[in-house]
């Protein structure tokens, strides 16, 4: 089978699509066919070897994929061979032609998502879910602010907290990233371009402020997201590309709280509630995962490029 594989740490250039050996399941393993592997920013600083997840080389990237069981090993009684699912990372890879997952890893994926869409399920709905529903805490009626909403945890989070019955703000790089977020469900949306939009988001609250942030790019946020709190707001860190300055007082002044998580430290009865929650949305339809881009697998490189790139536009998947 073919699959990108890395070497050595590096740039995109250390992603080589390589012929491998397909391999078997074992005990409590399946095999599945992956029709579409979702490419995450993490999986470009995983790439580097900088991440707090440094795998042992070489390794093939990519724990997100819609694709179908095509084997189980001993044990296996909660899917079949037939099934279709999304995966919630992998034993071996998700950017490859097939991949070993624990029975643990695979999750149904509903008719009415394509395969494509199930390649970005996991880690941007797991992660609003877990933002919004653990962590904020958030509650219809309050005031949601999606910083860098046009991304696939932004559109997954839109649409999630439109659903849980919150007044939706979004921000995005591009009109045509701004269009997206408004037709996922925002009922304001904000271009970073507009050298006043913060003020206009203080506007938009009659100056009360926002009751939670979730934020995409701290490094160049944060500082500016605790001013735009409403009393007793937070803001959830998702994403961070560097060091960041904030002044205390703006914590201090309206008893506000910046929290932070990574999605691999959830614990089972998390993870649980999370896949349940997901599933409802997938089959309901209120979650709806948007494909920007689908990619041929050779390409890898050009993804780990654009999935970094201003302006994102929902989820970037690499096809076999």
């Amino acid at each position: 089978m073919k699959a990108i594989r890395v070497h050595s740490f590096g740039g995109p250039e250390v992603l080589k699509l390589e012929e491998v050996p397909t391999p078997r399941p074992g005990p409590g393993q399946a095999l599945v066919r992956i029709h579409a592997a979702g490419v995450n920013p993490y999986d470009t600083y995983m790439r580097t070897g900088t991440y707090a997840i440094r795998p042992p080389l070489p390794y093939t990237p990519g724990s997100d994929a819609g694709g179908m069981v095509e084997a189980v090993g001993e044990g296996v009684r909660g899917v079949k061979p037939g099934d279709r699912v999304y995966t919630a990372t992998t034993v071996t890879g998700a950017y490859a032609e097939y991949a070993l997952a624990l029975e643990s890893q695979l999750h149904p994926l509903p008719e009415r998502i394509s395969y494509a869409q199930g390649a970005g399920v996991w880690v941007p709905y797991g992660t609003a879910y877990h933002g919004l529903h653990h962590w904020a805490k958030a509650s219809a009626s309050e005031t949601a602010l999606i910083h860098g909403a046009s991304g696939g945890v932004g559109t997954a989070a839109v649409q999630m907290a439109r659903a849980m019955g919150l007044v939706v703000f979004g921000t995005a790089g591009t009109e045509r990233g701004a269009k997206l977020v408004e037709r996922e469900g925002a009922h304001r949306v904000f271009l970073h371009s507009d050298p006043g939009y913060r003020e206009k988001i203080l506007e938009a609250t009659g100056g009360r402020g926002v009751d939670l942030v979730l934020e995409m790019l701290a490094n160049l946020n944060l500082g500016h997201d605790l001013k735009l709190l409403a009393r007793e707001g937070r803001v959830i860190v998702i994403g961070s590309r560097g060091d960041v300055s904030v002044t205390p007082r703006d914590l201090m002044m309206r008893r506000t709280s910046i929290h932070g998580f990574a999605l691999w430290n959830i614990n089972e009865a998390e993870a649980a509630e999370i896949h349940a929650g997901i599933l409802a949305g997938l089959e309901n339809g209120s979650l709806r995962p948007i494909v920007g881009r689908e990619l041929p697998l050779a390409e890898a490189a050009r993804a780990h490029k654009e999935v970094l790139e201003p302006g994102a536009f929902g989820k970037i998947v690499l096809v076999p």
